[in-house]
């Protein structure tokens, strides 16, 4: 039987400038720091447990719009924030894994131990290859990624650290000073996007999608050899939360008719995704409003109906929940004042 635990909130950093539908007429386009800096200190103040940074380098839905920086934002918020966890996602092929060690511990000094990292598979084309950095296969990137986590996990025991594989040879290799290893969190959900979650991950984050497919997915991992403590999961979702359900209905079908507008910018992001990457194939099937699942979650209805929804999500073993919304700022209050309590309410606290 899943021990249901409180569940964490966190929100995601609006690395694009948005998380919905861009021609939104209360959430224009805005990826600025400035905005950002905002919305985690706020969302800090709310009582937020998490912010996920997304890591681009270009924004993957047009190069002529802005694209928040990952690491640079991560080392500035752990200095503004107070109590919220700041996770950074990367990708392997972007940064070497003894750079990218040492830059995560600082950025655990500087929060306090409040930082965790977020390692993602490539799927931006265009990213890597207008770089020069060749896009290798997508089992390939695993194996890659598999090896770079090794070595970092390896970086962050303060021990000595020498490593001989196919893509990285390190020898005693240390860093100083240490602490706390800062929290893994891997996304990705073929088979061996699962592997590694099993072998390595703190935390699996898995895209909204239907429970059913989701059971399925947490089953597997749970299942796989592993040393250490359990896996942890992290579910990805759009919330459109209101006083009735019929309202929120409503508000999701407006939603959809502001999407239709930008529909071109979405089809011309999947034309430039690795086909073989999943998340998309599993997209295809649950239309959704949001990225990584979106609406495809069910986090949407009246607020009983949410927090509701949010419990079941916790019996089945998901602990982190990591929200986006639309116009970002003024749900996310709603979210805090709204639906936390009533999630309170229906999941009591241990002990």
């Amino acid at each position: 039987m899943v021990a249901v635990v409180q569940p964490r909130f966190g929100v995601w950093a609006v690395v694009y400038g948005s998380w919905g539908p861009f021609d939104h007429p209360d959430d224009p386009v805005d990826a600025t720091w400035e905005r950002n800096r905002a919305l985690i200190v706020e969302a800090d103040r709310l009582g937020f447990d998490s912010t996920l940074i997304a890591q681009h380098v270009v924004n993957p839905f047009g190069d002529e719009l802005d694209q928040l920086e990952t690491w640079t934002s991560a080392a500035a918020l752990a200095a503004l924030t107070e109590r919220i966890e700041i996770i950074a996602a990367i990708k392997p092929y972007l940064v070497h894994p003894v750079v990218l060690a040492k830059q995560a511990q600082q950025i655990q000094q500087i929060s306090g131990g409040r930082f965790g990292l977020n390692l993602v598979n490539a799927w931006f084309k265009p990213e890597l290859e207008r770089a020069g950095i060749p896009f290798a296969e997508h089992d390939e990137r695993y194996g890659y990624g598999s090896e770079w986590l090794s070595v970092v996990r390896g970086l962050f025991s303060g021990e000595r650290t020498s490593f001989q594989g196919k893509h990285f040879q390190v020898e005693g290799y240390r860093l100083r000073p240490t602490g706390t290893p800062p929290t893994v969190y891997v996304g990705g959900e073929s088979e061996p996007a699962r592997a590694l979650v099993a072998a390595q991950a703190d935390v699996w984050f898995v895209n909204g999608q239907p429970r059913e497919n989701v059971a399925r997915l947490l089953a597997d991992v749970a299942a796989r050899p592993r040393t250490g403590d359990p896996v942890r999961y992290g579910l990805s979702a759009f919330v459109v939360a209101r006083e009735t359900d019929a309202e929120a209905e409503a508000e999701l079908a407006r939603l959809w008719e502001l999407a239709e507008a930008g529909k071109a910018r979405w089809e011309a992001l999947v034309a430039d995704a690795d086909p073989k990457a999943v998340m998309f194939q599993t997209f295809a099937k649950y239309p959704h409003i949001g990225t990584n699942g979106g609406t495809a979650a069910g986090l949407v209805g009246s607020y009983d109906t949410v927090a509701r929804r949010i419990r079941e999500w916790a019996d089945l073993g998901i602990e982190t929940f990591m929200l986006q919304f639309q116009p970002f700022e003024a749900e996310m209050r709603r979210f805090a004042g709204q639906v936390i309590p009533r999630v309170r309410e229906l999941v009591p606290s241990r002990g």
